[in-house]
């Protein structure tokens, strides 16, 4: 896939589904009995991978265009389960099916088997669970358990890790409660809320008690980690770039506030509230600056920063992100990547071992990028593409479908 340099990239669009809010819709649903709709949904490779785990499961998910219909049920059934490429599926299903009294088995494919998955299992143990994993990693075992409540403090804040414990917790004796080092994205609780589980937040601590879910249908919002590599798109071209319908959660828009401290215009319309925020979002942009990403800033931005690493070489100066050592365990080693892909697009950046530092120069020459089948790095390399002087070529250019199927459509 070849991107030629634009100048002025300008458009109004909508984006590609929510991949967060998809896997929980649908997942969360065919854990209910009932019936439910979820519109507008995501089904690229991971979230296929979710509907597929749900019918061996036991649910019926039945797919029309981007239509999903989904009749859930408590009671699942013993089942050998293949999550793909998708971490969320893995972890979420992990803590899901700890209780539910089943034996069950998780695999997937070589770069989910990298994937570190004690991190989710050591807690299940103190809970009760009969979950092992495999040397720490997949595939995961599953046998039938009691749990019980636990106080727990992640050691990392992790959205996956969070929510793997909380879909327990509904399935445990008396209290489950979580606390964060920070706050990451919350799209689990609202949407258990939103089913009616016996869930409280009191700062950075989550509680939820047993109970059963009540089926709700749920319209997807735009993923704004898919929008950002539209917006990235206008703010490395001197364009403008209008997004409908897009989710607004504040645990996700760090990168719209990263934009903004960058120098860029940023106009939010039509915000409205439906079990997510979500709204219209433009993005202008002219002259660019430099920025710092602490530990605090990371979850809410944790998959755009292989973007703003490429978009921060369009600043003048150096930018850094630091406290992101998570990027090191994702569909590649992030951090290493994004390096790689930085310095073939003919910018400098000094790797660290929790993130990076870009000397920004006001632009890119181009070059020949591999996305190491990593679908936010093949895009973001497309982003340099764009704004560079003389365009890149990218080989796995295919991996955009597992997050934003219709991405070359849409910038090119």
């Amino acid at each position: 896939m070849f991107i030629r340099s634009v100048k002025n990239f300008r458009k109004i669009t909508t984006t590609a589904p929510d991949k967060s809010i998809t896997h929980r819709a649908v997942m969360f649903n065919a854990a209910a009995d009932g019936e439910a709709t979820v519109t507008n949904a995501l089904l690229g490779g991971d979230c296929r991978s979710t509907i597929e785990c749900m019918r061996r499961l036991g649910a019926s998910v039945t797919v029309e265009g981007s239509t999903v219909y989904v009749r859930g049920t408590s009671e699942f059934k013993d089942a050998e389960l293949d999550t793909g490429n998708s971490g969320t599926t893995t972890r979420l299903l992990t803590g899901l099916l700890a209780g539910k009294g089943i034996t069950a088995s998780i695999d997937g494919d070589e770069s989910l088997r990298s994937r570190p998955m004690r991190r989710v299992t050591d807690p299940l143990a103190l809970m009760g669970a009969d979950v092992r994993a495999t040397d720490g990693k997949a595939p995961v075992y599953i046998r039938p358990a009691r749990l019980r409540g636990i106080d727990y403090t992640l050691p990392v804040a992790s959205a996956q890790l969070k929510s793997a414990l909380l879909l327990a917790g509904l399935n445990a004796d008396g209290v489950t409660r979580i606390t964060e080092p920070v706050l990451s994205r919350d799209h689990t609780e609202l949407m258990l809320k939103a089913m009616g589980a016996d869930i409280t937040t009191d700062g950075l601590t989550v509680s939820i008690k047993r109970g059963a879910l009540k089926n709700i249908d749920v319209r997807v919002p735009g993923d704004i980690s898919s929008a950002a590599f539209l917006f990235a798109a206008a703010a490395v071209t001197g364009g403008e770039v209008t997004v409908c319908d897009v989710g607004l959660n504040p645990t996700r828009t760090g990168v719209i506030e990263v934009l903004k401290v960058m120098g860029a215009g940023v106009d939010i319309k039509n915000y409205r509230h439906e079990v997510e925020p979500r709204g219209d979002v433009t993005v202008t942009a002219d002259a660019l600056r430099p920025f710092f990403i602490g530990a605090a800033d990371v979850p809410s931005l944790i998959d755009e920063l292989p973007l703003l690493a490429v978009v921060a070489c369009f600043a003048k100066g150096d930018s850094e992100v630091h406290g992101a050592a998570e990027l090191r365990v994702k569909e590649s080693d992030r951090i290493k990547t994004t390096a790689e892909t930085v310095r073939a697009l003919g910018g400098k950046i000094t790797e660290l071992p929790d993130g990076f530092v870009i000397h920004g120069e006001g632009g890119l020459i181009g070059g020949k990028v591999h996305s190491h089948g990593d679908h936010r790095i093949a895009m973001s390399a497309a982003i340099g593409g764009l704004g560079s002087r003389e365009g890149c070529e990218i080989e796995g250019a295919d991996s955009a479908a597992v997050s934003y199927p219709s991405f070359w459509e849409d910038i090119c």
